[in-house]
């Protein structure tokens, strides 16, 4: 894979941690949002990890 796609995914991976952090500092975090950012993180994780 190029290596211009293994940074894109990096940086979403980025942007996702990001985007929980947050949601998690919020008075009232959202817990449906929380768990699609999660699951969207982990598979951009697997994504990057196959290689």
């Amino acid at each position: 894979m190029e290596a211009s796609h293994i940074n894109a995914l990096h940086n979403k991976h980025a942007g996702l941690e990001r985007r929980i952090a947050e949601e998690l500092k919020s008075p009232h975090p959202d817990p449906a949002m929380l768990q699609a950012l999660k699951r969207h993180k982990l598979r951009i994780r697997d994504q990057i990890a196959h290689h």
